[in-house]
């Protein structure tokens, strides 16, 4: 307790800090008030510190420490990080990364004012729909096309415009959960329609949509379960059977694919992922889907279809509060152009990852183990998979070649190293699993690379 209580009492009065080279420094820099705040806090860590058998710091290790929490308040709180946990559509960490040609095209229409709705050729006012509505039209075969903030919102539009007040028939197999809790048959009673639930949860039949049509129908709702998989004694009604259905009773169909995958996933040694190209062939009337996804832009909610029904929808009141920003739309276009120049596994961010080859991620993962190496920092290879997250493709993984650091060999606990990473001024995400940490390059963007790197150094030499 005397040994404690000498200690505390070489502790600095919060004025003297405040009156250091330093202190008033960081008065200057930060304000008075967020310095004598963050001066007080370092010594209380300090305090409690002492009392637990720690020396008294000096002056400059408190002052150091005040600083620290001022540059870490003053960060931009959403900010970028290096997402090395092998989830490709990480939707935590802000799901797919746009293209180069997509964040320049952001920039070009944020820094002044642009034709968001006004019409070059006659100068007048027009739609914002226009700028991407022939560029959907062209690859998915559609009539028409509209963009939305988001897909739930898609649906939501699209629902209530032509099912309000009346019945929508869905299988029960389909009535899923999509991320943060949100569920379709919620979204569904939102927007004024009445859920007619057909079928079993592993069995639905086109008989059984047939027996529930009545006079209440307003249309017929396939929802793919893009987040989950059913296997074993399972039957689904196919869409083409579902239009003939719907159409013969004047009915519309409409599908809400969820991920928006313009590409034959089939490709790239994974699932075949029902596209909209196929939807719009199959005869759906309305087709929604996300722009965040797999299809690798902004995050955005489409829909394609036919002409008259979209028109009814484009006229809807709610397709004001939920329309799309400029920036997004320009985010949006330079996607689709990938799309429409045929470049976008070379040029669509998540498309090269989930392109990336072994032989190439084992080449970055061996490079990273190399300069760790060199600084006594006992890095390994080790085989592991890769998955799409965001609710595409479920159960599909992809092989890759991890950088591993074990839990024998690591001065410190792993947990302690990944918030330390996860805390830095460029966050690193990690993945722990049983006792070693594990980063997966097919996630790393390449230029990020040397930062990563840098920043396990720096973390193993602060120790």
């Amino acid at each position: 307790m005397g040994v404690n209580s000498d200690q505390l009492r070489l502790l600095p009065s919060v004025d003297e800090l405040l009156q250091s080279a330093t202190g008033k420094r960081l008065s200057e820099q930060y304000t008075r008030p967020l310095a004598l705040a963050a001066i007080r806090a370092s010594l209380a860590q300090a305090r409690s510190e002492i009392r637990a058998g720690v020396p008294c710091p000096p002056q400059e290790a408190l002052l150091a420490r005040a600083e620290q929490a001022l540059q870490r308040g003053q960060q931009p709180h959403l900010r970028p990080v290096i997402n090395a946990t092998g989830v490709i559509i990480n939707t935590n960490l802000g799901r797919a990364p746009l293209s180069q040609q997509a964040v320049e095209a952001v920039q070009r229409v944020a820094a002044g004012y642009s034709n968001l709705e006004y019409e070059l050729e006659g100068g007048e006012r027009g739609s914002r729909h226009r700028h991407v509505e022939a560029l959907l039209r062209e690859l998915t075969g559609a009539q028409a096309a509209l963009v939305t903030n988001n897909n739930a919102a898609a649906v939501l539009l699209a629902l209530s415009t032509v099912a309000a007040g009346r019945e929508v028939i869905i299988s029960r197999g389909q009535l899923v959960e999509i991320g943060g809790g949100f569920r379709v048959p919620d979204v569904m009673r939102q927007s004024g329609c009445q859920l007619v639930e057909v079928g079993t949860t592993n069995r639905t039949r086109i008989g059984d949509y047939a027996t529930a049509l009545s006079e209440r129908t307003a249309l017929l709702l396939r929802v793919h379960p893009s987040n989950f998989v059913m296997s074993g004694f399972i039957e689904s009604t196919p869409l083409n059977a579902l239009v003939e259905l719907a159409h013969r009773h004047n009915l519309p169909v409409m599908d809400d694919l969820g991920s928006g995958c313009l590409l034959a996933s089939e490709a790239y040694g994974l699932a075949h992922e029902p596209t909209p190209q196929e939807s719009i062939a199959a005869g759906a009337d309305v087709v929604c889907f996300s722009g965040d996804k797999l299809l690798g832009g902004p995050q955005a909610g489409i829909i394609v279809g036919k002409q008259d029904v979209l028109a009814r929808i484009a006229k809807h009141p709610l397709m004001r509060a939920v329309r799309i920003d400029k920036m997004t739309l320009a985010a949006l276009e330079a996607t689709l152009r990938h799309y429409q120049r045929h470049e976008a596994p070379s040029h669509i961010p998540i498309w090269r990852m989930i392109a990336a080859s072994t032989e190439t991620l084992a080449r970055r993962s061996s490079h990273w183990a190399t300069h760790l190496q060199a600084h006594n920092i006992p890095a390994r290879l080790q085989r592991g998979i890769s998955t799409i997250g965001g609710g595409s493709l479920p159960g599909e993984t992809l092989p890759t070649m991890l950088l591993a650091l074990d839990a024998a060999s690591v001065p410190m606990p792993l947990a302690d190293l990944s918030q330390r990473l996860r805390l830095r001024p460029t966050p690193i995400i990690t993945r722990l699993h049983h006792d070693t940490l594990l980063l997966d390059p097919r996630t790393v963007l390449d230029e990020q690379d040397e930062e990563l790197v840098s920043g396990l150094v720096e973390e193993f030499s602060n120790k």
